[in-house]
């Protein structure tokens, strides 16, 4: 009995630590980045959609107005044809920047001479800023010294290429660039997962005689569903807040055809002194990505929770 008695309490002496009191120091050290999201994050995104509904111009007030900030915003061009300027550019940006990098990934992934100098020369644009990238091809899409120029120099005087003059296809101008940067980078983060993928796949893909392309579409593509994921939030990420190409190339132009959603926040914040309205405007940003990323986190993580 007694030593029954000295188990029992040596077996007690020896619980597993409150669940609470797990990995401490971690969550200690955790603590100024919690309070950081929540204060700066959160609570300046809780501020800008609170002034959203008011009148402020110059400096924020409470002076609400209900919804006339968004019925005013809504019911102005500018406004409009930045959303589907930003529309355009997105659908065409991630289609093509997810081809396109795939393409060159695969391309590397052959095992081609020289694959070094290859990648490093595909994944300079990336290193450049916006700016200067927006500058550059400022100059290559002029059609008194760029790329029209040159072709007209050649003999086809009747060739005519200006985008960034064009209202009607001024984006694509601008699309042109941000794909020239951002493909790189992209083709960079496929590359990493097609070297992640078993060599033995591709072996056994060779012997059973199933051509390279359905290897890749049925069997390569589906392994790598986490890179794509990973492509696709950052191609999207630099999609809502493009602007600094815009500025570069047309700074809007010609007239409003080239506006995006960041632009005309930042020149109703900053240049109107419309704080109302621009926080109106960056408040029907933050619900599109929102609205863009509650789906995706359902079917991410609800669908593995299912599972």
């Amino acid at each position: 009995m007694a030593i029954a008695e000295i188990q029992g309490q040596s077996t007690e002496d020896v619980r597993p630590p409150v669940r609470l009191f797990r990995n401490l120091n971690a969550k200690i050290a955790s603590i100024p980045m919690i309070m950081t999201a929540v204060f700066v994050f959160i609570g300046c995104t809780v501020w800008t959609i609170v002034h959203s509904f008011t009148k402020s111009r110059l400096l924020p007030k409470l002076d609400f107005v209900g919804l006339d900030q968004y019925e005013r915003l809504w019911g102005t061009r500018r406004w409009l044809v930045s959303i589907e300027n930003l529309a355009i550019y997105g659908i065409c940006s991630l289609v093509l920047s997810l081809v396109i990098g795939f393409t060159l990934a695969a391309l590397l992934d052959r095992k081609i001479r020289f694959e070094n100098t290859f990648r490093t020369i595909l994944l300079y644009p990336f290193a450049l800023s916006f700016i200067v990238t927006g500058l550059v091809w400022q100059w290559i899409l002029n059609p008194d010294f760029g790329i029209q120029s040159v072709v007209r120099g050649w003999g086809w005087e009747s060739f005519t290429f200006d985008p960034l003059y064009n209202p009607d296809i001024v984006i694509f101008g601008i699309l042109i660039a941000g794909i020239w940067q951002g493909s790189g980078f992209i083709m960079v983060v496929m590359l990493a997962g097609l070297r992640g993928i078993d060599e033995e796949i591709w072996k056994a893909a060779r012997v059973d005689g199933i051509p390279t392309w359905k290897t890749y579409i049925f069997v390569v593509i589906p392994m790598m569903r986490p890179v794509f994921v990973t492509a696709l939030v950052l191609i999207t990420s630099g999609i809502v807040k493009v602007y600094d190409l815009v500025v570069a190339q047309t700074s809007g132009g010609p007239g409003i055809a080239s506006e995006v959603p960041a632009k005309y926040v930042y020149d109703k914040m900053f240049q109107a002194q419309n704080l109302g309205q621009g926080f109106a405007a960056s408040t029907m940003m933050l619900l599109s990505v929102v609205i863009i990323l509650i789906p995706w986190a359902y079917l991410e993580f609800g669908g593995k929770k299912r599972g």
